[in-house]
């Protein structure tokens, strides 16, 4: 193609996304190869053989991104290798954005990405997840040999590598507004994290088709009580949050730092109700490596779990294992009305549009322009644009926005 014929498909694309748009930084290893972190916020495009605009973005696992397309497809880019870059498939290599398959002909509404598991609502109030084992609950594990056998052999058996956590070597570059794609510098590092099985019984749970053993599981559809039905989703390091249509926060998987909320360390093998926020009406649940955070129907942050890094945003390190109301001057008279939590960081977004980051900082996924962590709520600016939505990776995060003009 000539280049005259590039920019008109461009100058096209530009035009169709212009009511929608995604911006990602941080570090996304399998989109970014042998490049350094983005410190400040850049345009993804949307191809046309996936849709017309973007929908939502969704939390992004370790080394990839999901997002849903307006046909209601869960869609994926970056790292699914076999080196440690990530331990959950996102079903394609690179920086290309694709559909991933699951099944269910039903439109997705959330979906959320954590440490070893994701996890996908439909319009239907089902939850479907899949990943590791251990993070999934009872349910149906989907293993038709039409399509799960191959979808298993080319994506999760790949999976051999069990080293806790791969993360890039700190770099210092900014992206100065450019469209996102793949350049060449330098930064890939290995940071070791504590690992723990959850339960012998839940390794035993419902396994993969194949029957051979990986450590990875098919698409599940999750077993809940009769007449629950959940809107929206969280994934965590190796915990799932689920919020029912009645406002009820259901958490399963791994308790170690009280990321589930119930008041001890211990693991939930089943989704079970955090009793301590019954009678509050809660809307949006994000989950980040050890952390939760909970916003309510009158504008409030709960958050609980790990805080090594100040991701709970108390101002100190403490860990939670109790839902707590997060009181900061830089959130007075504020309505919360979106959350996301990264592996050690959290974002927001108030009613009157602002965005506010706080805890882990090393890669740019704060999005202030530095590399230095927050224990507080700190404010980020981001001019021409509505801020819509925003969800964190585990080293990038991603803003769902309008144009303001």
């Amino acid at each position: 193609m000539n280049g005259e014929g590039k920019k008109s498909e461009e100058l096209k694309m530009e035009v169709v996304n212009r009511e929608r748009v995604v911006f990602m930084w941080g570090y996304l290893p399998g989109a970014l190869p042998q490049r350094a972190p983005l410190v400040s916020p850049v345009l993804v495009r949307i191809p046309d053989s996936i849709g017309h605009s973007w929908t939502d973005v969704c939390g992004g696992g370790c080394g990839f991104a999901m997002a849903i397309s307006d046909s209601g497809k869960l869609i994926t880019w970056g790292s699914t290798d076999d080196s440690g870059q990530s331990y959950v498939t996102s079903g394609k290599h690179g920086e290309i954005p694709e559909p991933f398959p699951l099944p269910t002909e039903a439109s997705l509404v959330k979906a959320a990405a954590g440490w070893a598991q994701c996890v996908a609502v439909t319009e239907n109030g089902e939850v479907y997840t899949w990943g590791w084992k251990e993070c999934i609950p009872s349910g149906k594990v989907f293993g038709d040999p039409s399509t799960g056998t191959s979808l298993e052999k080319d994506v999760f058996e790949r999976q051999n590598s069990l080293t806790e956590q791969v993360s890039p070597h700190s770099q210092s570059s900014r992206s100065s507004g450019k469209t996102f794609s793949a350049t060449n510098t330098k930064g890939v590092g290995e940071e070791s994290t504590k690992r723990r099985r959850i339960s012998s019984t839940k390794q035993s749970a419902e396994s993969s088709s194949s029957g051979d053993g990986t450590v990875s599981a098919l698409p599940c559809l999750v077993a809940l009580n009769p007449g629950v039905r959940i809107v929206t989703v969280a994934a965590g390091g190796r915990h799932t949050l689920a919020l029912s249509d009645a406002g009820a926060v259901l958490t399963f998987g791994w308790g170690l730092y009280g990321q589930c909320g119930q008041g001890s360390t211990d693991d939930e093998l089943s989704p079970t109700s955090v009793s301590s926020l019954l009678g509050i009406k809660i809307v949006s649940v994000a989950a980040g490596l050890w952390h939760t955070v909970c916003i309510s129907a009158d504008g409030d942050v709960y958050a609980f779990g790990g805080n090594q890094f100040g991701q709970l945003g108390t101002g100190g390190d403490q860990a939670e294992t109790l839902p707590r109301l997060l009181e900061d001057p830089s959130l007075e008279n504020s309505h919360v009305k979106f959350v996301s939590c990264g592996a050690r960081h959290s974002a927001i977004i108030t009613e009157d549009g602002k965005i506010f980051c706080w805890g882990w900082n090393k890669y740019g996924q704060l999005g202030l322009g530095d590399v230095i962590d927050r224990s507080t709520p700190s404010q980020v600016t981001i001019e021409g644009c509505r801020p819509k939505n925003i969800v964190c990776g585990w080293w990038h995060t991603l803003l769902l926005a309008e144009s303001a003009s």
